[in-house]
C-alpha cells in the first residue's frame, strides 16, 4: 500500500471532503468557518497551527482526537526556522522533508512525541540547533529520539560512519523503537525523491535500503512502509524488470475483474447467510509481490511442461475482516466448507504468531473453475499491527496509550522489545570492528523469516530460518554451546550441523570436558553463536608442536617422574625419553603385546601405534621419526586398555543382542557400537571395548567367534601375524590430522551409537571435540 500525504490508511474512516461536499451548518463556507476556527483558538489563548500543517493535523486527528497540536505547531516553527534557507537536492525548501516525513508517521498511527521528534529530526545534525536545546523545549524523551536518528559525522568515523550510525541507532531502539520507525519514514520519503540523486548514490542508498531498512521494517511488522519501499528499491536497481511488472499490473487493472471480485462477493453472501460479520475485499498485490509470484510460476511446468504465465489470481488475495478471534476460525470453517482447501496451504498465525507480531489465517481454495484463490482472514486488531506493526501497539512504557486500549484478551501480540532486536544488541556488542558489524548484521537480516523449537524441557528458542543444532546450543547459553557433542531432534540423534525446522523438539546432549571445533563455524547461521565459537577457539589456540630429541649434549637425562599412589604407571616406556606423555592411537588400538612404535606429536607427547598401522606410516613418510617404545609390565593408561573390533556376519534378527551379550559376557565393557547397513545378507558390527586386562582379548575374539552367523572377527589395521585378527587387504591413507589426538567417545547417552568408532581409514573419528 503507498502512503500519499493526506492519503488515510486502508480500514480507517474517510474525512467529510472525501465523503462528498457537505455545507457547514449556518452556511458559512469554508474559508470563513476557517477564519472563525482561528479566531477561535485565538479566543482561548493557544497560538494558530500553521497552514503548512493543516495534511498533518487531518492525518494525526483521526487516530489521536485529542492530541495536542500547539506542540507540533511549536515543533514545526523551530523546524522552519532551523532549515530556513536550506534545499534539498530538487530545489525545494528542506522543510518539506521532515514535515513530509512526519505526515507519514501520522498516517500510520503515530504518537504526538513522535510526530514532534520527527520534526525536529534533522536539525541537531543539519542546523546550529543542539540536543540540549530540544530537550529543554521538548522534554528529554524528544531529545532520545532525535539524537537517535542523527547521523555521525564522517569526519570523526570516516567511511565507518555508515556502520557506526546503524549501530547507534539499533541500540537506541533497544530502548524505544520509535526510533527506527523514524528512521524507516525518513528512508520512505528519500527514497521517493531518489530521482533527484546520482545514479551512483541511488544504486548506492537502494542496496543499502534493500538489505538493511526493508529487513528491519518487516521485522517491525511495518508493513506498508515495507511494501513501498520495495516497489522503489525495485525499479531503482532493476528498471526493465519493474517496467515490465508494472505495465502486466496496470494491464489486469485496467480490464474486468472475473474471478477475486466475483468470488469476494460469493464468499460474503456465504459469511452473512452463517451469520458471521466480517468484511470480504480483494487486496491487489504490490509490484515487488506479483514479481515474485511470476518466478514462481516460470519456475514451475505447466501440464504442457512449459513455464506457465500468469493467472488471474496471481494479481491479488481475498482479505476477510471480522471482529473478534472466534470468527476467524468460523470463517475458515465455511471456506474449507463450501470450497476445496488445497493441502499444505494452511498456517494459523493467530494461535501462533510471527515474530514481527504479524496475526491472520492464511489458506488457499480451490474454485469450481480449477483456480487458486488465496484467503487471509484476521480480526481488525490484527489488521492494524499487520498493517503498521510496532506502531498500532503505541508506546509499551505507558499503560493505556496506543495498543492497550480495547486490547483482545486473545491478542498474542508483545508490545515489549521484539526478540529479534535483543538478541541483535547481545552480538553487536562483541564487534567493535564496523566491517565485521555490517557483515554481521546484513547476513543477520538476509533471513526472510523466524522459526520457533521447543526443548524437551519445554522452552521455545526463536531461530532464523536455516539455523542449526549449533545455533540452538548457544541460544541456550554459551557454555551450553561450548559442551555440546551432538543433538536429539524430534527424539532422534541427529549432527550438529542438521538444519531445524518450525516446530522442531530438540534436545542439546553435553559434556564436561567438550569444546567448540573450527568446523562449527561453517554450520552456525547466527552471528552470536559465530561470535562464541571464535571467541573460544581464540582463547584455545592450540600450541605449537615442540618435538624433543633427547637431552642437550653434557646434559643428564632427567629422571623417570614418580608415580603417584594410587594411579596407574604409563602403559608405555620410551628410550631416552623418561617420562614423556603417552597417548595410544585411537585408530588401532594397541594393546599388550602388539608390536607398537612411537612418534613425536605436539607437545613433546608420543604418539603410539601398531607397527604397520597406516597412520603411523604416513606419520613416519611425514619426517617423523620413529622412537623405540616398549610396553612397560604392569602399566596401563588410566582409563584403562580399548580394542576396536569388527565382526563380519550373515544377517538375522538377534545378533546385536547376541554380539553385545557375549562381550558382555567375558566381563568387557562397550564404549561404542556401529552397524552398518546390510549388503548381500552380510552385515558389519564394530565396536569399541573397554578392556579389564589386556589378556582379555583374546577371550573377547575367541566368544564373538562362537556367535551363530559370525564368520570372522577382526581389529582394523592389525598387521598380518601381529596379534589376534588381521588387517585389510588395501588401507587406504587417513585423513589430515593426528590420529593418536582423536578424541575418544562420549559419555554414555542411554543409545546405541549411529557414528563410526573407526572410519575405513582407521582413525577413530566420534566423540567431542576437545
Amino acid at each position: 500500500m503507498t502512503i500519499e500525504a493526506g492519503q488515510p490508511l486502508a480500514g480507517q474512516p474517510t474525512s467529510a471532503r472525501q465523503a462528498g461536499p457537505r455545507r457547514p451548518l449556518g452556511g458559512l463556507g469554508r474559508a470563513a468557518l476557517g477564519r472563525a476556527g482561528r479566531a477561535a483558538l485565538l479566543a482561548t489563548g493557544r497560538p494558530p497551527v500553521p497552514d503548512a500543517l493543516e495534511p498533518l493535523v487531518q492525518a494525526h486527528r483521526r487516530h489521536h482526537p485529542q492530541a495536542d497540536l500547539g506542540l507540533l505547531g511549536r515543533a514545526y516553527r523551530l523546524a522552519e526556522a532551523s532549515h530556513r534557507g536550506q534545499k534539498r537536492k530538487s530545489g525545494e525548501p528542506y522543510i518539506t522533508h521532515p514535515l513530509a516525513v512526519t505526515v507519514i508517521l501520522a498516517q500510520l498511527g503515530a504518537g504526538t512525541t513522535t510526530l514532534v521528534a520527527s520534526l525536529l529530526h534533522d536539525t541537531v545534525e543539519d542546523t546550529e540547533l543542539t540536543l540540549e536545546q530540544v530537550a529543554e523545549g521538548f522534554g528529554p524523551e524528544v531529545a532520545y529520539l532525535v539524537d537517535g536518528v542523527t547521523k555521525l559525522e564522517k569526519v570523526d568515523f570516516g567511511a565507518a560512519a555508515e556502520a557506526e550510525t546503524f549501530r547507534k541507532m539499533l541500540v537506541a531502539t533497544g530502548d524505544d523503537v520509535r526510533v527506527m520507525v523514524i528512521k524507516l519514514a525518513d528512508r520512505l520519503h528519500n527514497m521517493r525523491t531518489i530521482r533527484h540523486m546520482k545514479p551512483a548514490s541511488q544504486v548506492r542508498i537502494a542496496k543499502v535500503t534493500r538489505d538493511v531498512l526493508i529487513p528491519l521494517a518487516e521485522r517491525l511488522g511495518i508493513q506498508v512502509l515495507k511494501a513501498e519501499l520495495e516497489d522503489i528499491v525495485f525499479a531503482t536497481l532493476h528498471p526493465e524488470e519493474h517496467a515490465r511488472t508494472r505495465a502486466l499490473l496496470g494491464r489486469h487493472e485496467a480490464g474486468p475483474d472475473t474471478l477475486l471480485a466475483p468470488f469476494a462477493h460469493s464468499l460474503a453472501r456465504q459469511l452473512a447467510e452463517a451469520g458471521v460479520a466480517a468484511e470480504v475485499t480483494v487486496r491487489p498485490r504490490h509490484c515487488v509481490s506479483l514479481h515474485r509470484v511470476l518466478l514462481k510460476r516460470a519456475a514451475a511446468p505447466g501440464p504442457d511442461g512449459k513455464p506457465q504465465g500468469p493467472q488471474p489470481a496471481d494479481f491479488g488475495r481475498l482479505l476477510v475482516v471480522v471482529e473478534e478471534n472466534a470468527d476467524c476460525y468460523a470463517v475458515l470453517g465455511e471456506l474449507h466448507t463450501c470450497w476445496t482447501p488445497l493441502p499444505g496451504e494452511f498456517k494459523d498465525f493467530v494461535a501462533a504468531p510471527k515474530f514481527n507480531l504479524y496475526q491472520s489465517l492464511h489458506t488457499a481454495v480451490a474454485l469450481a473453475g480449477g483456480e487458486v484463490v488465496e484467503v487471509l482472514v484476521r480480526t481488525r486488531r490484527m489488521h492494524e499491527v499487520a498493517e503498521t506493526g510496532v506502531v498500532a501497539l503505541g508506546d509499551p512504557r505507558q499503560p493505556g496509550t496506543g495498543g492497550e486500549q480495547g486490547r483482545d484478551e486473545l491478542d498474542r501480540t508483545d508490545p515489549a522489545r521484539p526478540g529479534w532486536l535483543s538478541r541483535l544488541l547481545e552480538w553487536q556488542q562483541e564487534t567493535p570492528d564496523p566491517d565485521a558489524f555490517w557483515s554481521a548484521l546484513t547476513a543477520d537480516l538476509a533471513g526472510d523469516r523466524e522459526i520457533t523449537v521447543v526443548t524437551e524441557r519445554g522452552e521455545t528458542l526463536q531461530l532464523r530460518a536455516g539455523a542449526t543444532c549449533v545455533d540452538a546450543a548457544y541460544l541456550l547459553g554459551e557454555e551450553t554451546g561450548h559442551r555440546c557433542i551432538g543433538a536429539r531432534v524430534n527424539g532422534r540423534l541427529a549432527a550438529l550441523s542438521t538444519v531445524l525446522h518450525d516446530g522442531d523438539r530438540v534436545a542439546v546432549l553435553t559434556e564436561e570436558a567438550a569444546g567448540p571445533a573450527p568446523e562449527w563455524l561453517a554450520h552456525a547461521r547466527t552471528p552470536g553463536a559465530r561470535l562464541a565459537i571464535e571467541r573460544w577457539l581464540a582463547d584455545h589456540a592450540p600450541r605449537r608442536p615442540v618435538v624433543r630429541t633427547g637431552p642437550s649434549a653434557g646434559q643428564p637425562a632427567p629422571p623417570d617422574r614418580p608415580v603417584a599412589a594410587g594411579r596407574p604407571a604409563a602403559p608405555v616406556t620410551v628410550a631416552g625419553r623418561p617420562g614423556a606423555p603417552v597417548r595410544l592411537a585411537r585408530c588401532c588400538t594397541p594393546v599388550p603385546p602388539d608390536e607398537i612404535v612411537g612418534y613425536p606429536i605436539r607437545a613433546g607427547a608420543v604418539a603410539v601405534h601398531r607397527a604397520g598401522c597406516p597412520a603411523g606410516e604416513r606419520m613416519r613418510a611425514d619426517g617423523r621419526g620413529a622412537l623405540e617404545v616398549r610396553w612397560r609390565p604392569g602399566g596401563a593408561p588410566a582409563a584403562g586398555f580399548r580394542a576396536t573390533l569388527r565382526a563380519e556376519a550373515l544377517n538375522r534378527p538377534r545378533l546385536l543382542a547376541d554380539l553385545t551379550a557375549a562381550i558382555s559376557a567375558e566381563g568387557v565393557g562397550i564404549a561404542a557400537a556401529e552397524v552398518e547397513p546390510p549388503q548381500e545378507l552380510r552385515v558389519r558390527h564394530t565396536y569399541t571395548v573397554e578392556l579389564p586386562d589386556p589378556a582379555a582379548l583374546a577371550a573377547v575374539l575367541r566368544a564373538m567367534l562362537r556367535v551363530s552367523g559370525v564368520y570372522d572377527v577382526e581389529r582394523p589395521y592389525a598387521p598380518a601375524g601381529g596379534g589376534p585378527g588381521r588387517a585389510p587387504a588395501a588401507p587406504a591413507a587417513p585423513p589430515a590430522g593426528d590420529p593418536a589426538e582423536a578424541p575418544g567417545p562420549p559419555a554414555e547417552i542411554g543409545v546405541t551409537r549411529t557414528t563410526p568408532a573407526c572410519d575405513h581409514h582407521g582413525e577413530f573419528t566420534a566423540g567431542p571435540r576437545r
